[in-house]
C-alpha cells in the first residue's frame, strides 16, 4: 500500500521486482565515478575500479563460473529480483520493505589467475542517503558468499 502511494511521486516505487526501472546497461568499472550522493557502496579487489571500493575483496580461490554461481543463490536468497545478464554482468533490484525503494546491484565475475574476481556495486534509485543500506547488502552478500563456497 505504501509502495503504491509513493509511486505517486516515485514511479518506480509502485511497481514489483525489477519492473518500473530502465534496462540496465553494461557498467564500465575502470571509468566508475561515484554520484555526489553517499547512497552507493561497492565491493571490488584493490586497483580493479576507479573509485576506491569500500569493501576490498580478494581474488576468489574457484572459476568464475562457480564464483557466479554463488552469487546468483545469495541473490535470490536475499530477495533481489534479478533484471538482466549483460556479459559477464548480472544485473538485480532489491525493494526496501516499507516503500519498495528500488536499489539496484550489479555484479561482475571475472577470472583471474588460478581463481576469479568479484565487483559488487549497489546503489540506490532515489534519495540522498541510504542509511548504510547498501553496504550492509553487500557485506551480508560477501559473507554468504564465501559461506557458500566453503574453505
Amino acid at each position: 500500500m505504501l509502495g503504491w502511494l509513493m509511486g505517486l511521486v516515485f514511479p518506480a516505487c509502485a511497481a514489483v521486482g525489477a519492473a518500473g526501472l530502465p534496462p540496465p546497461t553494461l557498467i564500465d568499472f575502470t571509468t566508475l565515478v561515484r554520484p555526489g550522493t553517499p547512497n552507493t557502496a561497492l565491493a571490488a579487489p584493490e586497483g580493479a575500479t576507479r573509485i576506491a571500493p569500500d569493501i576490498v575483496l580478494a581474488p576468489f580461490a574457484v572459476p568464475a563460473a562457480r564464483l557466479g554461481q554463488a552469487v546468483r543463490a545469495v541473490a535470490r536468497a536475499d530477495g533481489a529480483f534479478e533484471q538482466a545478464s549483460t556479459g559477464d554482468q548480472d544485473h538485480w533490484v532489491a525493494r526496501s520493505k516499507l516503500f519498495n525503494f528500488p536499489d539496484l546491484i550489479t555484479a561482475q565475475v571475472t577470472a583471474s589467475g588460478q581463481g576469479s574476481q568479484l565487483i559488487l556495486w549497489s546503489r540506490s534509485v532515489y534519495g540522498r542517503s541510504d542509511f548504510g543500506v547498501n553496504r550492509a547488502r553487500l557485506d551480508r552478500w560477501i559473507i554468504a558468499i564465501r559461506k557458500d563456497l566453503g574453505p
